[in-house]
């Protein structure tokens, strides 16, 4: 199975951490993030992923350059930020032989069981969208469930949350997504794809730990608190 790494991002909010190195091989503990979302790949049998970089890539291609263990890495460097749906819309070939594939956030810090989530994920949804609570629901994602765990709502950053379920920045989607992708500069998968797809897509809850690495407060958390990828709840 193959999986898109989102991991061009600038990574503003994490300055001066960000200032000379990406956010993506920012160390946990004295691993970079990277090495560790590769190694989690590895852990459940994703074989192939394509890594998109824009700021500072010469270093996050010299990285990945030295890594040879279990994963075959494809790099695509983007010019101009693309978006997070744009990349998706960019390199549909690369999946459009396959009926299903992950996308992850590469700032997200997780051990989630991915073999676990696979399981229940089911052929008739658009996707299948990692959900975990949060404590500041105003700057996420929010996602609201029925009995089913199907989505009945999907706002990003909403200004009076009705939810603190918020999307984790994992997420198994199909083709049925990308045909939602809007023809626009920019699409993000929060604010153009998620919304179109209510009712088609269901929430897995995480119950492992999952840190968002956005802010500089939830790096410095992430070395007192990171368990380690062993550290996944067995199912």
């Amino acid at each position: 199975m193959k999986a898109f790494l989102l991991a061009a991002g600038h990574g503003t909010r994490l300055r001066p951490h960000t200032d000379s190195i990406p956010k993506c091989l920012l160390p946990i503990q004295g691993v970079p993030m990277l090495a560790i979302w590769l190694g989690l790949c590895r852990q459940h049998g994703i074989s192939e992923i394509l890594v998109n970089t824009h700021a500072h890539a010469a270093a996050v291609s010299e990285f990945l350059s030295h890594w040879k263990v279990g994963v075959r890495v494809t790099l695509v460097e983007e010019p101009q930020l693309f978006g997070s749906a744009g990349t998706l819309r960019a390199n549909r070939e690369w999946v459009e032989s396959d009926d299903k594939f992950w996308v992850f956030y590469a700032d997200v810090l997780t051990c989630t069981d991915l073999t676990h989530m696979l399981r229940v994920h089911s052929p008739s949804d658009a996707a299948t969208i990692g959900v975990y609570s949060v404590p500041d629901p105003e700057r996420c994602g929010i996602v609201e469930l029925d009995q089913n765990d199907v989505v009945t709502s999907f706002v990003e950053k909403p200004a009076s949350p009705r939810s603190n379920l918020a999307f984790a920045g994992i997420m198994i989607a199909t083709q049925q997504l990308l045909r939602a992708i809007p023809e626009k500069a920019g699409a993000d998968i929060a604010f153009d794809v998620l919304p179109r797809l209510i009712g088609k897509m269901r929430g897995y809850p995480v119950a492992d730990y999952l840190l968002d690495i956005g802010t500089r407060e939830n790096y410095e958390q992430a070395q007192k608190t990171w368990p380690g990828l062993s550290a996944a709840i067995p199912r």
